[in-house]
This record gives structure tokens, sequence and C-alpha cells, in this order.
């Protein structure tokens, strides 16, 4: 006899997934944000400083 489908797992993996996409997209978005900074300021002639 097949098992009755566990619906909430199935909603729970499909969230969790979709924020581990969130997370993946939000980080790729801060890193892009971070390097056109650093391009902006070399393009301006003022080189980032190290701190």
């Amino acid at each position: 006899m097949a098992r009755p489908p566990n619906y909430n797992f199935e909603r729970q993996e499909r969230d969790r997934l979709k924020a581990i996409k969130a997370a993946d997209k939000a980080d790729a978005k801060r890193r892009n944000k971070e390097r056109a900074q650093y391009e902006a300021q070399i393009a301006a002639g003022n080189p980032p400083r190290e701190d």
C-alpha cells in the first residue's frame, strides 16, 4: 500500500529552497554593488583605502 503524501514536508522543502535561492541572489547583488563601487573609485582616481 502506498504511503500518503506529506504535503507539509514538501511545502517546507520548497520554502527552504526558495530561501536559499533568495539568499544567494542577495549575496550576488551585494558583491556586484561592492565591485561597482570599487571600480567607480578606481575610475575617479581615488584608490580605496586599506583599513
